[in-house]
C-alpha cells in the first residue's frame, strides 16, 4: 500500500504535465505510390548497367567479352559505396553553383525525412526534391544515373585498357566530372538547372548522362591510343543476340530512367490542362525508341541494301538517347521527330568517323555524345509547359531564349566533360599506366586482367 501510495503521489504531477501537453504534430508520411514508383524505377536504372554490358559485350571479340562484361559491372561496386561515402552530398547538397557542400558525407542527414532538408538555401522555396518519397528513396534513384554514366565511357576503351586504370579512372571521373555537372543541372542553386540557374532543360540526362560520357570517351579514346588491330584488322561483332539483348534491357530500364525522372506519379495541371508527366516522359520514350529503330532500319535499307540487327539496336539505342532531356518535356510527335532525327544524325556521325582517327571503338561518342547534343537541341525546340507546367517552353513556342540557354549548358557540358576527363587520364597514366602490354592485348584480355575466360578456348577465336 505505502509503495502504491508513493507512486501515485509522484505520477499526479507527472500526469497533469502529461494532460497539459499539446500532442506533437506527427511528420508528414510519404506517399506510397510515389515511393514504391520511385524504388521500382531505381531497380529499372540499374538494370540498365548489365543491359549496356550486353550491349558492349557482343561488339567486342570473344577473348574480351568478360573484360567489357566487368567495365561495366564493376560500376556497380564503386559507385554504390563512393555515391554513399561523398558522390551524392557533392551532386545534390546544397553549396556552390558549381558544386554541393559536404553536408551529407556519408549520408549524414539524408534520412527518411520528404521534405525541409533544403531549407536555408537559396531559392528559398524549394524545400526538398521530391516531395512525396523519403529523401533516401530521392538519393537511390540518382545513385543509379551516377552508376551508368561512366559505363557508358568503356564502349570507347574496351580491349585495350588496363582494368587497374580504368577502375581507378571511373572513381575519379564520377567524383570530378559528373558529381559537379549533375549538381549545376539537378541540384538546387546549380548554375545551369531550374532551380535558381540559367534554366536549362536536361529532363533525365542529356547533358549530365550522354553528352558528359559521350564526349569523356572521344577524349579518352584520343589519350588512350587506338587498338592494335584499327584500322586494318577489326572483327565483326562476336555475338548479334547479345547486342539485341543488350538493346532490350536498355529500352526496357530506360522507362525507369525518364518516367522515373519525374519523381511522382501524381497528375498535376498547366494552366487548364491536366497533366501527368511521368506518364508522358513514358510514352515519349518508348515512341523516340521506335522512330530511332525505325529510322536507322529505313537508312540501312536504302543505302545498304539490308536492314541489319545491329543497326536496329543501335537505332533504339540512338532514340532513347535524343529523347532523354525532352521526354517529360514534349508531346508524344515531338517524340516521333526526336526519335528520327537523332538515329539520322548518328548514323551519318558513325559513318564519318574514321576521318577522325580516333578508335572509339563502339561509337561511344557518336550515339551518346552527338545523339545527346541533338537531343539537348531539339529540347529547346519542342519544349512546351503544356506537358510540364514546371518547364518552359521552347522555340516552337515562342521562347527563342531557351534555345541559347541549351546551347550554353552544351558547352559547359563539354568543356568540363572534355578538360576533366584529360587530366585525369594524364594523371593515371604518369602513375599507374593506361594500356596493358601488347602481347596482352593480342592474347585477349580476359585471360590476362582477370584470370578467366569467357567461353571454353575450344570455341573461343584464341589460338590454342
Amino acid at each position: 500500500m505505502i509503495g502504491a501510495m508513493t507512486l501515485l503521489i509522484l505520477g499526479v504531477p507527472l500526469m497533469g504535465n502529461a494532460f497539459a501537453q499539446t500532442p506533437a504534430a506527427a511528420p508528414p508520411a510519404a506517399d506510397t505510390g510515389d515511393t514504391a514508383f520511385m524504388l521500382i524505377s531505381a531497380a529499372l536504372v540499374l538494370l540498365m548497367t548489365p543491359g549496356l554490358a550486353f550491349f558492349y559485350g557482343g561488339f567486342v571479340r570473344s577473348r574480351n567479352i568478360l573484360n567489357t562484361l566487368m567495365m561495366s559491372f564493376v560500376l556497380m561496386a564503386i559507385v554504390g559505396v563512393t555515391w554513399i561515402l561523398w558522390g551524392y552530398s557533392l551532386a545534390f547538397a546544397p553549396g556552390l553553383p558549381f558544386i554541393g557542400g559536404l553536408q551529407w558525407l556519408g549520408l549524414n542527414g539524408v534520412g527518411l525525412e520528404i521534405t525541409d532538408y533544403l531549407k536555408g538555401s537559396n531559392p528559398p522555396e524549394v524545400v526538398s526534391y521530391a516531395g512525396t518519397i523519403p529523401h533516401q528513396a530521392f538519393m537511390i534513384y540518382q545513385a543509379m544515373f551516377a552508376i551508368i554514366t561512366p559505363a557508358l565511357i568503356s564502349g570507347a576503351l574496351v580491349e585495350r585498357m588496363s582494368f587497374r586504370a580504368y577502375s581507378l579512372f571511373v572513381l575519379l571521373w564520377s567524383t570530378f566530372v559528373y558529381a559537379p555537372l549533375a549538381h549545376m543541372v539537378w541540384a538546387k542553386g546549380g548554375f545551369l538547372g531550374l532551380y535558381g540557374g540559367l534554366g536549362a532543360l536536361d529532363f533525365a540526362g542529356g547533358t549530365v548522362v550522354h553528352i558528359s560520357s559521350g564526349v569523356s570517351a572521344l577524349v579518352a579514346a584520343s589519350v588512350l591510343g587506338a587498338r592494335n588491330t584499327h584500322p586494318d584488322r577489326l572483327s565483326p561483332p562476336h555475338n548479334v543476340p547479345f547486342i539485341l539483348l543488350g538493346a532490350g534491357l536498355l529500352w526496357f530500364g530506360w522507362f525507369g530512367f525518364n518516367a522515373g525522372s519525374a519523381l511522382s506519379v501524381a497528375g498535376g495541371t498547366s494552366g487548364n490542362l491536366v497533366t501527368n508527366v511521368a506518364t508522358s516522359a513514358f510514352v515519349a520514350t518508348n515512341t523516340a525508341a521506335a522512330a530511332g529503330a525505325l529510322m536507322l532500319l529505313i537508312l540501312e535499307g536504302v543505302l545498304r541494301g539490308k536492314p541489319t540487327a545491329v543497326g536496329a539496336a543501335t537505332g533504339a539505342v540512338a532514340g532513347l538517347v535524343g529523347i532523354t532531356p525532352a521526354a517529360g518535356f514534349v508531346t508524344p510527335l515531338s517524340a516521333i521527330l526526336i526519335g528520327f532525327v537523332t538515329a539520322f544524325v548518328c548514323f551519318y556521325s558513325i559513318s564519318y568517323k574514321h576521318k577522325l582517327k580516333i578508335d572509339d571503338a563502339l561509337d561511344s561518342y557518336f550515339v551518346h555524345g552527338v545523339g545527346g547534343t541533338v537531343g539537348a537541341i531539339l529540347t529547346g525546340i519542342f519544349a512546351t509547359t503544356e506537358i510540364n507546367g514546371g518547364g518552359k517552353d521552347g522555340v516552337l513556342r515562342g521562347n527563342f531564349g531557351e534555345l541559347g540557354v541549351q546551347l550554353a549548358a552544351i558547352a559547359v557540358a563539354y568543356a568540363i566533360a572534355g578538360v576533366g576527363t584529360w587530366i585525369i587520364l594524364k594523371v593515371i597514366d604518369a602513375t599507374v599506366g593506361l594500356r596493358v602490354k601488347e602481347e596482352a592485348e593480342l592474347q585477349g584480355l580476359d585471360i590476362n586482367e582477370h584470370g578467366e575466360e569467357g567461353y571454353n578456348s575450344e570455341f573461343g577465336d584464341r589460338p590454342i
